[in-house]
């Protein structure tokens, strides 16, 4: 699929020029920087040495006060506390960080997660009646909760308190919780709005230390959970949830919980893990439970002590090898089936009764993978069609749902991802108007995959140092994405070889340069016929390191290959 290059907007020479000679560092980085945000010496201090003394004070974030007197009250007078929360990454670490922490403290402790399919996302009705049944004082609400207008209602009637941590956007009404956090709602004057609902959590515990004077390292221990849902959740990777995300990938990556440690060991990486390798190795694993059994499986294995983690991670382990068979099943009839569809179509709306609806949002991002536009790929549960909505860089998916909404019972979600259900009989217009939305909206670019470059760079000053220091900007993530570098005019000797049928591999020079670089190009095969020997092209990369048996070496990861850019 051909992709368009856009370089991201030159900064203020003069300031590129100023952090470079303050900090020692070639102007090529010094760009990304500026580019970033950051202009002065003492941005970049605070850039490259994230530092835990820098988290903003929990009392900060409206009703934290009244939140953490209750909860202090719940524990030390024995209180029976449900820790409640969400069946995916965040939700399931956001209730082992806060079951870990708290057993310190208390043996009054259960946790409860919903059942994606029965309860469905949220506090659920049955989640509510087991707090009642089984005579709980307190629910601590994680992941979830700002809409539960009426389960909070549900819960007040039968005099059980309510904290509720989210992070998610508040509707026009609140829930009428002892306590509501949440940062994203009105009013709230915490200075960081982006946190994870495993981060809203974490704040909680951290004004819960400070107001009992306990000491705080025995909340840090457990910040490689808040790492994981940092990642998974795809929150940006700036601020507060830079520092969390810095130190959680130390505490992962050389003292992790047991839980994840198994997780580690199975994964069969042998590497420091980043954020990337926490989404794509921990996060499945992780979500496998609650998309194809229960969520609870996971939670099982995040609190739980080494005697028992290594048959828990076994278990997510076999049930993520599920989860890839449904996903590839899936996507190739999915493909097979758009093949089929009109060429022209703006967007993608697909229905088959029998397709496992644990994994069609995975599905529906593999779709875009190979026909880049709006995408929904519909299930048949209940008697309803449901299903799961993804988008293209800059389209509004929710926006374009909401257009449809007198075909649909109900939808909800963001930009870039929603969910849906409505009657089967609907599913029919239901693509018809879609399409109509989607037609009359989306942008031609936004129909085209495009690589944003962050900088234009000669192979020369590819080396180590670059590497280096471009690493110190790490965690990656939303926000502060991986630099994708773009360098004209390089060759080959030999042309690249083949790998699985897939991938390209091969070595590139600049003219008349010795200097050889190895590159790597994931599912870029189709890009062979662009490589000639003694014929110039552009790459767009990353660059990485390449660490085998102790030998270290740069490898360029290629995003694109094109003749003219």
């Amino acid at each position: 699929m051909e992709k368009r290059w856009v370089y991201k907007d030159e900064p203020d020479k003069e300031i590129v020029e100023k952090i470079s000679r303050e900090i020692n560092i070639s102007e090529y980085l010094s760009k990304i920087l500026v580019q970033r945000g950051i202009t002065t010496f003492d941005e970049a201090k605070i850039f490259f040495r994230p530092s835990l003394s820098r988290l903003h004070d929990p009392f900060l974030m409206l009703n934290m006060d009244r939140a953490v007197n209750r909860l202090t009250d719940a524990v030390f007078n024995k209180e029976k506390i449900l820790i409640y929360g969400d069946y995916d990454v965040d939700g399931t670490t956001s209730v082992s960080l806060m079951y870990l922490f708290l057993k310190q403290f208390s043996d009054q402790l259960e946790f409860y997660i919903p059942d994606r399919y029965t309860e469905g996302y949220g506090i659920s009705e049955k989640g509510i009646n087991h707090a009642i049944t089984n005579n709980f004082d307190l629910i601590i609400a994680l992941d979830c909760g700002i809409r539960a207008v009426d389960r909070a209602k549900q819960a007040k009637e039968a005099d059980i308190d309510l904290i509720i941590c989210d992070h998610h956007l508040p509707g026009d009404e609140l829930p009428d919780a002892f306590a509501l956090l949440d940062p994203k709602q009105k009013n709230c004057p915490y200075p960081y709005k982006e946190l994870s609902g495993c981060g809203v959590g974490f704040k909680l515990l951290e004004g819960f230390c400070q107001q009992n004077t306990i000491e705080k390292e025995k909340l840090f221990d457990l910040l490689d959970l808040v790492a994981v849902s940092i990642g998974c959740d795809i929150v940006p990777i700036v601020d507060e949830n830079r520092i969390l995300a810095h130190y959680g990938l130390k505490k992962l990556n050389l003292d992790p919980s047991a839980g994840l440690k198994s997780l580690i060991e199975i994964s069969g990486k042998k590497n420091q893990f980043s954020i990337t390798d926490v989404v794509f190795s921990i996060g499945p694993r992780i979500n496998a439970a609650g998309r194809l059994t229960h969520a609870k499986e996971s939670v099982n294995l995040l609190i739980g002590d080494s005697t028992q983690t290594d048959a828990f991670a076994d278990n997510l382990n076999d049930r993520n090898k599920e989860r890839r068979e449904f996903d590839q099943q899936i996507t190739a009839e999915a493909l097979e089936m758009i093949s089929e569809l009109d060429a022209d179509k703006k967007s993608t709306v697909l229905f088959k009764e029998d397709w496992h609806k644990g994994v069609i949002g995975i599905v529906a991002s593999r779709c875009i993978e190979h026909y880049h536009r709006p995408t929904i790929i519909l299930t048949e549960s209940k008697g309803k069609a449901t299903g799961s909505a993804r988008s293209v860089d800059g389209f509004d998916v929710h926006q374009a749902i909401s257009d449809c909404a007198e075909l649909l019972d109900q939808f909800g979600g963001h930009t870039h991802a929603a969910g849906l259900t409505l009657p089967l009989t609907n599913v029919e217009k239901f693509i018809s108007k879609f399409e109509e939305v989607v037609g009359s909206r989306i942008l031609p670019d936004q129909l085209i995959p495009k690589v944003e470059i962050d900088c234009e760079i000669p192979l020369s000053e590819i080396t180590f140092k670059t590497y280096n220091v471009m690493n110190q900007m790490a965690p990656f993530g939303p926000q502060n994405m991986s630099p994708v570098f773009g360098t004209k005019n390089v060759f080959v000797d030999a042309i690249p070889k083949v790998i699985k049928d897939k991938h390209l591999k091969g070595f590139v020079h600049a003219e008349n340069s010795t200097r050889r670089f190895e590159f790597i190009g994931f599912g870029m095969a189709d890009k062979l016929d662009q490589i000639n020997v003694g014929e110039p092209f552009n790459i767009a990369y990353h660059l990485e390191e390449n660490n085998y048996l102790g030998n270290k070496s740069l490898i360029l990861n290629l995003k694109d290959v094109r003749i003219d850019a």
